[in-house]
C-alpha cells in the first residue's frame, strides 16, 4: 500500500514555553480520523530543531537581565519570549555555525522518517506542514544556493535531504528520484517577509544565494510535468490576530509562478475576527493576543478540515 508521508516542521512558539518534540502529534491524529482515503498509509515525520539554539538564547538573556537598565524595559515578557525566540532563531539560523547543526539534525530525522530503503511504492507521497519560522527554514534547506558550495558546512545534509525528493536531486544519471511533493501547507508564516530578498534579481556577477526562486521553479516544472499539468496545492493558513502571518498568494505567485501556471494556491483564515474593528490594529492588544495566535494552528478546525481534504481529493 502507498504511503502519504506528512512532513511537519515546527517555529517558534512565541509564548510562554517553545514547542516540544510532540508538538505535531495532535494535529497529525485528527488527521488521521478526517482522511477517509484508506488505499494510502498515513506516515508522520514531525521534524524538531528547538533545542539546538536554546542554550545561545538563554546565554544572551542572561546577559540583558545583568544590565542596570533591564527592569526599567517596557514588555519585558515579550522581550524574553516572542521577541528574542523569532529574531534570535533567524540569527542564530542564518549563522554557519548555528544553521549547519540544525540542518545536520533535520537531515537525520528526515531520512529516519522517509526510510525510502523499505517498502518504497512509486506512488508514494510527500506533503509539506510548516509552520512559522520552521516555513524559512524548510524552503531554505530545499531550494537556497546558498548550500550549493561543498565546502559551505551543512552542504552534505543538504543535499543528502533533497536526493530524497523527486525534482530536487542532483545526482546523475537520474536527477529526478525521490518521493513526490503532492501538497504544501504553511501556517503562520513570515514567508513574505523573507521574499524582499528575492525582489531584486540576481545578476551573474553577484547572485543572491538565499534566493530560492530558480530551484524552486525547477521543482515546479518538474511537478507540472508530472502530475500531467495538475496544479500543486498550496494552502497559506492565516490566524487574524497572528502578527507574523501574512497573505501569501500574490507573493509566491510573483516569485515562482507569475502565469499562475503551477501552483494550486489558497489563503485561508482560521478563525472569525472578533475584535471590533478600531482595536485590531492596537499595538498593544497585537502584543498580547500574538502568541497565542501565533500557537493556535495545531489545534485549528480549519487546519485539519482542508488538510483531509487535499489528502483525500488529490
Amino acid at each position: 500500500m502507498a504511503t502519504d508521508y506528512i512532513l511537519f516542521i515546527h517555529g517558534v512558539n512565541t509564548r510562554d514555553r517553545r514547542e516540544d518534540p510532540h508538538y505535531a502529534d495532535q494535529l497529525f491524529q485528527r488527521l488521521q480520523k478526517s482522511a477517509s482515503n484508506h488505499k494510502r498509509n498515513l506516515k508522520k515525520i514531525a521534524l524538531y530543531w528547538g533545542d539546538v539554539n536554546k542554550n545561545a538564547e538563554d546565554y544572551l538573556l542572561e546577559q540583558l537581565k545583568g544590565s542596570p537598565l533591564w527592569k526599567d524595559m517596557w514588555f519585558k515578557t515579550f522581550r524574553e519570549q516572542q521577541l528574542l525566540q523569532f529574531a534570535g532563531d533567524a540569527a542564530l539560523y542564518i549563522s554557519r555555525q548555528v544553521g549547519s547543526q540544525v540542518v545536520q539534525e533535520l537531515k537525520k530525522q528526515t531520512l529516519d522518517g522517509l526510510d525510502r530503503s523499505k517498502n518504497t511504492q512509486s506512488d508514494d507521497r510527500l506533503h509539506l506542514v510548516t509552520h512559522s519560522w520552521g516555513t524559512v527554514i524548510l524552503f531554505d534547506l530545499l531550494f537556497a544556493g546558498r548550500w550549493d558550495d561543498p565546502n559551505v558546512p551543512g552542504h552534505d545534509d543538504v543535499m543528502a535531504i533533497r536526493d530524497q525528493i523527486y525534482g530536487l536531486s542532483g545526482k546523475d544519471p537520474n536527477p529526478y528520484q525521490g518521493v513526490q511533493i503532492e501538497s504544501i501547507h504553511t501556517m503562520g508564516s513570515p514567508v513574505a517577509i523573507f521574499s524582499l530578498i528575492n525582489l531584486i534579481p540576481s545578476s551573474p556577477n553577484s547572485p543572491s544565494t538565499h534566493d530560492i526562486t530558480p530551484q524552486m521553479q525547477k521543482l515546479l516544472e518538474s511537478l507540472h510535468a508530472r502530475r500531467n499539468g495538475l496544479k500543486l496545492p498550496w494552502r497559506n493558513y492565516i490566524h487574524p490576530g497572528d502578527p507574523i502571518a501574512y497573505p501569501l498568494e500574490d507573493v509566491m505567485s510573483n516569485i515562482v509562478d507569475n502565469q499562475k501556471k503551477y501552483l494550486d494556491f489558497k489563503d485561508y483564515s482560521t478563525h472569525e475576527l472578533e475584535l471590533p474593528g478600531f482595536l485590531t490594529d492596537q499595538p498593544l492588544l497585537a502584543l498580547l493576543h500574538g502568541g497565542e495566535a501565533h500557537g493556535s494552528y495545531f489545534t485549528s478546525d480549519k487546519v485539519v478540515q482542508d488538510i483531509s481534504e487535499v489528502l483525500n481529493n488529490y
